[in-house]
């Protein structure tokens, strides 16, 4: 070759080192930018001139034309980010699961500052103090005023619990935006990444940290899959339905519920829309739903993965009540729900006690002497509010079933005159069999918790059954989250030894770089003093 092509090869050189110089400057700078992927660069020789062919040797004699800097591309490792994300999905379903169990503990375990389970107390002491002197004003009084207090924490804890799923709610509306947020950008880049690298000169890298930044908070969400085609659009699927392709990307709507205000996630593309005369817009979304919520949550089946699963499933579908122990729709609907689980249970024994109470006090009323009757009919210490349709009432002659604690309130005449009661039999003797009668009923052992549970307890048994639950699976979703913790911390650990940018590593390659410009430089260097001696000595 001659010495003016030689320069070329020398620039080569040059141009190249410049370039992988920069590259590695761009790594220091952004050695500490969350998200950032360490950029390698790749050289490789350019083709080679032949200059003789001799198939006795080994090889042709050729010489070479230079370096070419081919390329920068991220190191990244596909199966540790599929398993990091997988994991943080599966962190961020534990992680509010267990925060719904902490906030379902507050509730039941602290109401301006006091226990709920004091007010049940409370009102069984009272009934107790009643069975000792059923005929004392004061220990009637007492029966009254802690009916109202239970009622009343009772009915505090149960909006606690409504305030919560309204909360879980409009956390849902967010997250979902957020979602589609993430589409929009997701599809946005796969654009702007195909546009720039379609030339096949340079590599829109920082599109693509910004891309998997994105794909890293998408599955803390919900349960994501993806793979790149030929061209390096990244293609994702969200609960196995497409979310971005090439064409663009599939947005979930929300239908909210007119009774609750409950929203339900699921595919626009994939529901019925239907115009109504008065400008809304009706879905149909039978076979569109994000999420199946009825099936059974478990690793093995990947059915507890994502945030946005673990709030809807927490909130449930709908306001529970004791009717909501159905043992034919308990497991379907219920059960696996955090918050109607708790709901259905809890109401549940609020309407236990009020209808065995005002049961007792109905079995003693007698038509014939007036005792315990106002009018005709007996006189009860909890009672349905007025305004209120839920149907058939305890005066119908046979026992209430509709009793729940949206619906409680105690006898006004009793808190005007608790000595209404009277427990003093129309002879003048003490009632002790019917002060004796409602003591036995928190006594007796016949109330399971839901239709999983077999054995039975008292009233206070069946809370402290129901506390114990909570905080039983409370302990399971905090030893869940705190093990994904880890996993997902050591996974992390384990991707930023890939993709993390280490100062020495970089500082080497800085080094042997700036040796290979210089070799570069003087290579020229000797060129142009030959080129000079020559040219000199010519023209001599």
């Amino acid at each position: 070759m001659g010495l003016m092509g030689s320069l070329y090869i020398g620039t080569s050189g040059l141009r190249t080192s410049q370039n992988a110089l920069n590259t590695v400057a761009h790594n220091l700078s952004n050695a500490n930018t969350p998200g950032y992927t360490r950029q390698q660069v790749l050289l490789n020789d350019k083709q080679y001139n032949t200059i003789s062919v001799n198939r006795r040797a080994i090889s042709n004699q050729q010489t070479g034309l230079g370096v070419t800097y081919a390329r920068v591309r991220q190191v990244r490792d596909y199966f540790l980010d599929q398993t990091y994300r997988k994991q943080s999905g599966r962190s961020a379903f534990y992680e509010e699961s267990y925060d719904a169990i902490v906030e379902v503990e507050t509730l039941l375990r602290e109401m301006d500052g006091k226990a709920f389970k004091e007010s049940l107390n409370n009102f069984w002491v009272s009934i107790q103090e009643l069975a000792k002197d059923p005929s004392s004003a004061v220990a009637q009084g007492t029966l009254v005023q802690c009916a109202s207090q239970f009622i009343s924490k009772a009915g505090a804890v149960s909006k606690g619990l409504k305030n919560y799923q309204e909360n879980l709610n409009l956390q849902v509306e967010k997250d979902v935006n957020r979602i589609n947020e993430i589409g929009k950008q997701i599809y946005d880049l796969n654009l702007e990444i195909l546009n720039i690298e379609a030339g096949g000169v340079e590599s829109a890298n920082d599109l693509k940290d910004v891309r998997e930044a994105l794909l890293d908070e998408l599955s803390s969400l919900v349960n994501v899959t993806y793979h790149y085609d030929a061209d390096g659009c990244a293609m994702v699927k969200v609960e196995g339905h497409t979310f971005v392709n090439r064409a663009m990307s599939f947005e979930m709507g929300m239908t909210r519920d007119a009774n609750t205000g409950f929203y339900t996630p699921f595919w626009l593309y994939d529901a019925k829309k239907t115009e109504l005369a008065d400008g809304s817009t009706k879905w149909d979304i039978d076979g569109a739903t994000v999420f199946n919520l009825t099936r059974t949550i478990s690793s093995e089946l990947d059915t507890d993965v994502g945030g946005l699963k673990a709030k809807l499933l927490a909130r449930g579908d709908h306001r529970a009540n004791y009717t909501d122990l159905n043992p034919d729709t308990y497991n379907e609907l219920v059960s696996q729900s955090i918050i109607m689980n708790i709901q259905a249970e809890f109401d549940n024994l609020i309407h236990m006690i009020v209808t065995k109470v005002n049961g007792v006090l109905a079995d003693a009323a007698d038509p014939a002497t007036g005792y315990l009757m106002d009018g005709a009919d007996p006189i009860r210490l909890f009672q349905k509010k007025a305004d209120e349709g839920y149907g058939e009432d305890l005066t119908q002659g046979k026992e209430d079933t509709l009793y729940t604690i949206e619906n409680i309130i105690i006898n006004p005449d009793l808190v005007k005159a608790p000595t209404k009661l009277g427990f003093t039999k129309p002879d003048g003797s003490k009632d002790y069999a019917l002060a004796e009668a409602l003591n036995a009923a928190f006594d007796e052992e016949a109330y399971v918790l839901n239709p999983n549970v077999t054995s039975r307890a008292n009233f206070l048994g069946y809370y402290d059954n129901m506390v114990s639950q909570i905080g039983n699976l409370g302990y399971v979703f905090k030893s869940i989250y705190q093990y994904q913790v880890a996993t997902v911390n050591s996974t992390e650990e384990s991707r930023q030894q890939v993709v993390g940018v280490s100062d020495d590593e970089e500082l080497n390659n800085m080094i042997k770089f700036q040796n290979a410009y210089n070799a570069s430089s003087r290579y020229i260097n000797v060129i142009d003093e030959m080129l000079e001696h020559i040219i000199n000595t010519l023209g001599v």
